[in-house]
């Protein structure tokens, strides 16, 4: 499947990284475990590790937004207290969340150095895939989730049908996990997403509601990273910012919506001042819109067990011609 540049759509201004992926910055790196069994379990796990050491021990600085807090978002309150993480971060589904904190627990007790560690913010993000997956089902184990994390590499990302986004669903068609990044000077920003949320599709400004279904509710989680040496405070405003390429391609940003922005930066440097962040503001709306993109044109049409409902569900993928 072509992802949105195949197809001759260039969201914004700012170039994007050779890999136009979160893995642009820095030793980002990501790993998925997709479980996609039998009729009725579609569903997963994506892991991004801000870096390949001990991330408790070496915490990048970090800063989290919420837009509407309709979800479970584990580690948020120490994340906003101390603007910094202890943790890489899990993304799965609603009823996985604390199967993923003890997965992290698990690695991280484990690593060299940890040794007396009595205290873990694990931070775990999650949107619900309960339309195509039987997500009463104890799936993924913390095993699996384990295997996302140690799996995880830098190089291209699996996106669409895969970890996190296997089973999730956006504008009522096929969502999945997507990704993008920005140049901005000489530094570099990614977007990585799990679309889960409702709305009216636009593609570059364009009303696309006849290619999609109307639907209201649902999540989305976006993990934003880059090297530009900012302050927790100023990630805190980088996440924020990321909601407008939310607004953009059309999100309904319901009751029933739970929108989470996470933003890390890989550098240690000396921060940037506040007006040195309005370029990678306007950047990181960029790659939101076009992470989200992303995630729906490399989908998959795809087949689940609807547990709302109690019945199989079919839900189509995104197809736009190359323009």
């Amino acid at each position: 499947m072509p992802r949105a540049r195949d197809l001759g759509l260039t969201i914004g201004r700012f170039p994007p990284g050779p890999l136009n992926a979160i893995t642009d910055i820095g030793q980002v790196a990501v790993g998925h475990v997709t479980l996609n069994e039998g009729a009725r379990t579609r569903t997963g796990a994506t892991a991004i590790l801000p870096h390949p050491g001990n991330v408790f021990a070496e915490r990048p600085r970090a800063g989290l937004s919420v837009l509407n807090g309709f979800g479970k978002f584990a580690g948020a309150t120490q994340v906003q207290e101390l603007g910094e993480l202890e943790t890489p971060i899990l993304l799965t589904n609603t009823l996985a969340v604390g199967r993923g904190v003890e997965a992290l627990v698990q690695r991280t007790l484990a690593q060299p150095g940890n040794e007396l560690v009595t205290s873990i913010n694990a931070v775990v993000g999650e949107t619900n895939d309960g339309r195509l997956n039987d997500i009463r089902a104890a799936r993924p184990t913390i095993g699996e989730m384990r295997q996302a994390l140690d799996t995880a590499t830098g190089g291209p990302v699996a996106e669409g049908c895969v970890g996190a986004g296997t089973g999730t669903i956006s504008f009522g068609l096929k969502g999945g996990i997507g990704n993008s990044s920005r140049v901005v000077g000489d530094h570099r920003l990614g977007v990585l997403v799990q679309s889960n949320f409702g709305g009216t599709l636009r593609v570059d400004g364009c009303d696309l509601s006849e290619t999609s279904e109307a639907d209201a509710d649902g999540s989305i989680v976006l993990i934003i990273a880059t090297d530009a040496p900012l302050c927790a405070r100023n990630l805190t405003r980088l996440a924020t910012r990321s909601f407008a390429g939310l607004a953009r391609i059309g999100s309904a940003l319901s009751n029933g919506s739970g929108d989470y922005a996470l933003a890390f930066s890989v550098s240690s440097g000396e921060v940037l001042s506040n007006d040195a962040c309005s370029p990678l503001f306007e950047a990181v709306i960029e790659a939101a819109e076009e992470a989200i993109l992303n995630a729906l044109l490399m989908a998959e049409d795809t087949t689940g067990y609807d547990a709302l409902m109690d019945r199989p569900n079919t839900v189509r993928a995104l197809r736009l011609k190359q323009k």
